[in-house]
């Protein structure tokens, strides 16, 4: 099987982003975008995805966290669509049901190459710590724009605001990993168009 990897760079005025991507690997990890809430939860992201995955962003976040996060989010996307090549002989759909302590997400995967996000979060507050988490809509709709992904996130309860994302990003990973996955009896591209 063709190596499943690749390397993506975004440099804008505002953020210069690289990212070392291998879909097929152990799950480490060398994560740095000056957002230590944002390196944990990418973290999770690899380990539960078993993608090998270096990121080293540096954005203007003395002015705003936004463009770091969103613009990691669209690299990151990038890298998976370009690790992923055709497609063919993938699984596509993948899904994942993630507990954390007292929190519980779902989450839900198509690789078919339309672009959708669909993000329900019962934890209602603001702020982890100087983070914002209302920006990990924007990194999520970012990667499902670039990785040409259809996500859905669904968390359903916890009290703990640190609890319901990581059980989030660990769903998504799960159901990355699921979707990603080689399948042994698709010869080709998994779709009746023939193409995604």
């Amino acid at each position: 099987m063709k190596k499943r990897r690749a390397i993506t760079k975004r440099k804008t005025s505002e953020t210069n982003i690289t990212i070392d991507l291998n879909l097929d690997g152990a799950g480490k990890s060398s994560i740095d975008t000056g957002m230590p809430f944002l390196d944990h939860m990418l973290e999770l992201l690899a380990k539960h995805s078993m993608i090998d995955l270096e990121i080293k962003a540096k954005g203007d976040l003395e002015v705003d966290y936004h463009h770091t996060v969103e613009d990691v989010g669209l690299a990151l996307g990038m890298a998976i669509n370009e690790a992923l090549g055709t497609r063919g002989g993938i699984k596509r759909y993948g899904s994942s049901l993630v507990p954390m302590d007292e929190a519980l997400s779902q989450v839900a995967v198509d690789l078919g190459g339309r672009p959708y996000l669909v993000m329900k979060m019962n934890s209602r507050k603001r702020k982890i710590l100087d983070f914002d988490v209302s920006l990990i809509k924007e990194f999520f709709q970012a990667l499902t724009i670039q990785a040409r992904m259809n996500l859905h996130i669904v968390q359903f309860y916890g009290q703990e605001p640190h609890h319901a994302y990581e059980s989030v990003f660990k769903a998504v990973a799960k159901a990355i990993r699921m979707a990603c996955e080689p399948d042994v009896r698709e010869k080709g591209i998994p779709s009746s168009k023939g193409r995604l």
